[in-house]
């Protein structure tokens, strides 16, 4: 400890470290893990402070918080504050003319000071963002801690410092600048590999929550945006898509955009700490739940879901609308048509490039083409129109599909008309309404749209669904395997209290729902009856004992009756031994006296 001219600052029972560096006028620099808080309101541009600057300190509560101020003023440290400065600091006895503070080192014994985001970064509402189509949102739930933000692009797990990045933090005795403390947020810059990459190595490293900075403009922000040099804007709004590995990933993310993450950089990297809070507020619910599956006329994976879900979409009637999408590819935006409109991408399009899909056999010579699973697929959103739109159950869409499922689905029949009409004919469906809707929409040749279709493009690029199947219900995409219980609950659960059909009420919570639904109650027809003849052996049994009751109670009464009569008859014959036994004795005496 040294005093002097140049005045140091000693310090007794060190227990944190925590080092500071004055750095700019009017700037505030917190640090959350020692919960002192540093105010410089006036200028120390140089090493060398103004003559007679103050250090004061105040209390909160019961607590000691540092609060440093450096400012110009022509008086003495306060005589009230010493006692509690000299509790970790020797001062200089008398104000000297210059206060050289190289560095300030506080070791004190504090926790943590909560921080909330800067008054200048909150914003009415909250922040335009898209969530990521992978992780665990807490739903319903939120996450508030601090931001961090690192610079390192997050792509290779083995070279992640974190020790590094903004806002700077203390060092531990090694003078090396402590890790992101658990539990935090952190915000990394969009580009260099995929989005599930990025955020699966934050999670490695302990992050509770992921910012991803958008690097480049929308077009649609104009003048609020500022593109880097050399990057132009972006017409159509980025995805945080699952790129089919993101099944490991359980933190949540979100994209924010550019003119928003700029402004929220800028404050961490002059070190000012950030409290952002990630939100996800559950969808108002009420007494009728939407759900809607995107899938393809060839997709595998929802094949049985769509064999086995038309008795619970009937059963749950008009209390859940159920709407199918078709998942097609904008051809001209895949670069199918060519600069003449012809097809480039030979069978896999229709309308001349316009609408595509993928050959589901991959063998364009041979087998089901894309331009196949196209024509399906507008026929049954033509089939869902005029069987289904209207109620939200659509049974002879149900019932279609898995006609054409059983008869047409393999390479031979799945184009051929016969198979189709034949399938469309079972399922009680007016085969030449839904050749009309096709035609009337735009159909399937030429350079023509097709309104379906375009409904479909948007749709799906509205939704941002990347990987099918895909199941949303009230707009929440279901996360999990595509199976009949996980969407029946999603469904029941959508309902508001109070509002839950019978169905749910009685089949949600069933081991085997399907056959629930069917019979209309939980369990198997042997458990039922299984379940009928031991409530009959349990009847029998408070038959028999109230039967053995009632013996019981006769006998006892039978009993008493009998000692009643037998006391009467004993009592009727007690006169006459009385006075046989008086005769006896005048006998006895009589001969005594002979």
């Amino acid at each position: 400890m040294r005093g002097g001219k140049s005045g140091w600052f000693g310090v007794a029972n060190p227990i944190d470290v925590l080092s500071l560096v004055p750095t700019r006028r009017n700037e505030t620099i917190t640090l959350l893990s020692q919960g002192v808080c540093i105010l410089f309101l006036s200028s120390c541009d140089t090493i060398r402070c103004p003559k007679r600057s103050k250090i004061w300190f105040e209390t909160m509560g019961e607590k000691m918080i540092p609060f440093v101020f450096v400012r110009q003023r022509n008086s003495k440290i306060p005589h009230r504050t010493d006692q509690h400065l000299g509790q970790y600091f020797d001062f200089p006895s008398q104000t000297n003319d210059s206060f050289l503070i190289p560095s300030l080192t506080l070791m004190l014994p504090l926790p943590p000071i909560m921080h909330q985001v800067p008054k200048t970064l909150t914003k009415q509402g909250g922040y335009d963002h898209r969530e990521a189509l992978f992780g665990i949102p807490p739903y319903g739930g939120s996450i508030a801690q601090n931001l961090y933000y690192t610079e390192d692009s997050l792509c290779d797990a083995t070279s992640i410092n974190t020790r590094s990045g903004y806002p700077i933090r203390a060092k531990d005795s090694d003078g090396n600048m402590l890790p992101w403390p658990s539990p935090y947020i952190l915000m990394v810059d969009r580009g260099g590999c995929s989005f599930t990459q990025k955020v699966r190595n934050a999670q490695r490293v302990g992050a509770a929550g992921v910012i991803m900075a958008d690097n480049t403009c929308l077009c649609s922000a104009g003048d609020s945006c500022h593109s880097d040099p050399g990057k132009d804007c972006e017409q159509r709004e980025p995805i945080m898509a699952d790129d089919g590995s993101g099944s490991d990933i359980s933190i949540p993310s979100f994209l924010m955009f550019k003119q928003d993450a700029d402004l929220v950089k800028a404050e961490v990297m002059a070190n000012h700490v950030v409290r952002i809070e990630m939100q996800w507020s559950l969808p108002s619910p009420d007494d009728r739940v939407e759900y809607e599956l995107w899938t393809t006329p060839t997709d595998t994976i929802s094949r049985d879901f769509q064999k086995d879900f038309k008795e619970a979409a009937v059963a749950l009637g008009k209390r859940a609308y159920f709407t199918p999408q078709m998942y097609i590819y904008d051809g001209i935006k895949s670069g199918c048509q060519g600069v003449d409109g012809e097809n480039d991408c030979y069978n896999l399009c229709t309308n001349n490039g316009r609408y595509c899909a993928t050959d589901p056999d991959n063998d364009l010579d041979r087998g089901i083409s894309g331009a196949d699973v196209v024509k399906e697929s507008l026929r049954r959103m033509c089939i869902w129109q005029h069987y289904g739109q209207d109620d939200g159950v659509g049974a002879a869409w149900w019932d279609y599909v898995n006609e054409f499922m059983f008869r047409c689905n393999n390479e031979e029949y799945f184009a051929n008309n016969q198979c189709i009409k034949d399938a469309m004919e079972h399922a009680k469906v007016d085969g030449g309404k839904i050749d009309e809707c096709m035609e009337d929409s735009g159909g399937l040749e030429g350079d023509n749209q097709n309104n379906i279709l375009e409904v479909q493009l948007l749709a799906k690029d509205k939704s941002g669904v990347v990987i099918l199947p895909a199941m949303y219900v009230n707009r929440v995409s279901i996360r999990g395997s595509l199976e009949f219980p996980t969407v029946f609950k999603a469904i029941c659960a959508g309902y508001a209290s109070g509002t839950i059909p019978t169905v749910c009420a009685m089949c949600a919570g069933c081991p085997d729902q399907k056959s629930c639904i069917a019979n209309g109650y939980c369990g198997t027809k042997e458990a039922q009856e299984s379940v009928s003849t031991m409530t009959l052996v349990y009847s029998m049994m408070g038959l028999s004992f109230v039967f053995c009751l009632v013996s019981m109670i006769q006998q006892r009464r039978y009993q008493r009756q009998m000692q009643d009569q037998v006391k009467g008859i004993i009592a009727e014959y007690m006169p006459i031994d009385e006075d046989q036994a008086q005769s006896t004795s005048l006998a006895e005496e009589d001969g005594e006296f002979t």
